[in-house]
């Protein structure tokens, strides 16, 4: 059963990610993070009323419980925030994989904290940090500019192409930094006294209560979405709302190493997206990188 939520929280961020793409295009990432993070709330609010049993969804208050899930909210909010702008203004094939990378930082720091890691555990990590470092900065350059007649032409379509391709990278990192950090957090200090529709509704909550605080100081627009740009943001928020929910009721059925491997797939759901319907095209050694960090995502769950 873990497995299969591991997978379907895969899938759902997958399908939320490769939509994002469209809304941060159309709204800027702030303002399409902000209002998928109200979506959730509000979906989530609904699911918890229905029930009749709001009070048992939640853990009785003390600070050492309910510090440690607004801190995850927190930490939530930039993580998102530096994927979508990665998705605003980078390549998605390359830079959804390199996010996906998190579980990486999640093993170690589970290894830190008292877990023991085996041999494949280790390849795993090494292999995925490997294929993020290859994905980056192998770099293909266009065709135009390897058939160019003029080399100057050439040199500058390359150098245009690389900063091209490289625009989201870092923000893909920051991502991976944070969900790593957050994915940690989440198993070891939320999960075992949060539900997991309860844990997802305050982290919605806490995230979407500093995006919009944040936004007057940052002087972004805080104006509701209309027409098909407001389904789309309803849509990711329904998918990335209904993907965490699995992957945290995933971490109440397996080991927070498993679970986090398994939800972290969605980078190939986006990945197919990005190459079926947008076009998105790299060099073999991009390919190369992205099949490295799949391939250690595969060694970590063993």
């Amino acid at each position: 059963m873990g497995v299969l939520l591991g997978l379907s929280a895969a899938l759902g961020w997958g399908v939320a990610d490769y939509m994002a793409r469209f809304a941060t295009r159309r709204v800027g990432a702030f303002r399409a993070l902000m209002f998928m993070q109200l979506v959730g709330v509000l979906v989530l609010t609904v699911c918890i009323a229905a029930t009749g049993h709001w009070a048992r969804f939640f853990p009785a208050f003390r600070w050492s419980i309910w510090g440690w899930i607004v801190v995850t909210g927190v930490i939530s909010v930039f993580g998102a925030l530096a994927l979508y702008r990665s998705f605003e203004i980078g390549v998605l094939a390359l830079v959804s994989p390199i996010a996906a990378s998190y579980p990486a930082l999640t093993v170690l720091l589970s290894i830190i904290s008292g877990e023991r890691m085996t041999p494949a555990h280790a390849a795993g990590v090494a292999t995925v940090i490997l294929g993020v470092i290859l994905a980056a900065l192998a770099l293909p350059s266009p065709a135009s500019a390897l058939n160019s007649t003029s080399s100057r032409t050439a040199a500058i379509s390359r150098s245009d192409h690389r900063r091209h391709m490289l625009r989201g990278v870092p923000w893909a990192l920051a991502a991976a930094l944070a969900f790593g950090v957050n994915y940690w957090i989440l198993g070891f200090r939320v999960m075992p006294v949060f539900g997991g529709l309860a844990s997802v509704w305050v982290i919605r909550l806490v995230s979407f209560l500093v995006l919009a605080l944040l936004a007057r100081p940052l002087r972004q627009s805080a104006a509701i979405p209309r027409g098909s740009t407001a389904w789309l943001i309803f849509f990711i928020g329904l998918a990335d709302t209904a993907g965490f929910v699995a992957n945290n009721l995933a971490f109440k059925q397996e080991e927070i190493a498993i679970a986090t491997v398994l939800a972290s797939l969605y980078g190939v759901v986006t990945l197919f997206f990005a190459a079926a319907f947008l076009h998105e095209r790299l060099g073999r050694r991009q390919w190369a990188g992205v099949a490295l960090i799949f391939v250690g995502v595969a060694l970590v769950s063993i």
